[in-house]
């Protein structure tokens, strides 16, 4: 009975299908690694230059002070001092690295969508032809148009291809 199940977990943890989702999550969890640096060493600096030197983490309203009194300097200041905070900055970070990750992936999945479209318009072996007579479409290889009861040419017909 065990090792029936163990063999059925097997066969389930090989599939194609879960491995390929267990690589996009190990690759997703390391992209957004990658997107939370760019968003709080990168873009926040700049974007705080922008706005007077002001951190985003550091965006945050006081909804019960804590035990020293305040003004609080920062985020960590505030809740050191045991304030009850709303931190409307860090969730601004969270939207910014949300909105980054949504378009990188809306960028990938376009690419890979436009690499399919021009693949399925690629050019492939004709199987069909106009009859020359009637402009019906007939077979490639037809000696007679099936619509016109045409005689084909030789000249009108592709010869079979040597294999």
């Amino acid at each position: 009975m065990a090792s029936k199940f163990l063999k059925e977990f097997r066969e389930f943890a090989v599939k194609g299908n879960v491995v390929d989702m267990a690589v996009g999550i190990i690759i997703g969890g390391a992209f957004t690694l990658i997107v939370q640096s760019l968003v709080k060493s990168v873009m926040n600096p700049v974007l705080g230059l922008l706005i007077g030197g002001v951190d985003f983490a550091d965006f945050f309203l006081i909804l019960k002070e804590g035990a020293t009194p305040g003004p609080y300097a920062s985020l960590a200041a505030a809740q050191q001092a045991g304030a009850v905070t709303l931190d409307y900055g860090l969730f601004l970070n969270a939207v910014i690295s949300f909105v980054i990750v949504a378009l990188s992936v809306f960028l990938l999945v376009r690419t890979i969508n436009r690499l399919k479209r021009e693949e399925a318009v690629a050019p492939k072996a004709a199987t069909d032809k106009a009859c020359p007579h009637c402009f019906m479409t007939i077979p490639i290889k037809a000696s007679k148009c099936g619509h016109c009861t045409a005689d084909l040419d030789v000249a009108d017909r592709v010869p079979d291809k040597a294999v």
